[in-house]
């Protein structure tokens, strides 16, 4: 049924419907490439962001070995000087 004037083109009327299901098609292609692609670049933030979270639970994990050790060197180290002072103290008083 397709209507054509008396040069034989097809009339404007078809040439749009035609036009305008194609464009309907790209436009459903274009939009779903899109989507793809924005979910590809989420999953990919996502990953990176779950790897930088494992990687400063590692990085807190041993800086809380690290402190807990200095702890224990200071408990260790830490409470000879302070009975050095108090002994020093002592016999100062006592002399008195």
């Amino acid at each position: 049924m397709a209507s054509s004037n008396s040069g034989g083109i097809p009339i404007k009327a078809e040439q749009d419907s035609d036009g305008s299901a194609q464009s309907t098609a790209d436009m459903t292609a274009f939009v779903q490439n899109l989507l793809v692609q924005m979910q590809t670049r989420f999953q990919t933030m996502s990953e990176n962001i779950i790897t930088k979270i494992d990687e400063m639970g590692a990085r807190i994990d041993e800086l809380e070995l690290s402190i807990n050790d200095l702890k224990a060197e200071m408990g260790s180290d830490g409470m000879t000087p302070t009975k050095v002072k108090d002994e020093e103290s002592k016999p100062a008083d006592s002399s008195s």
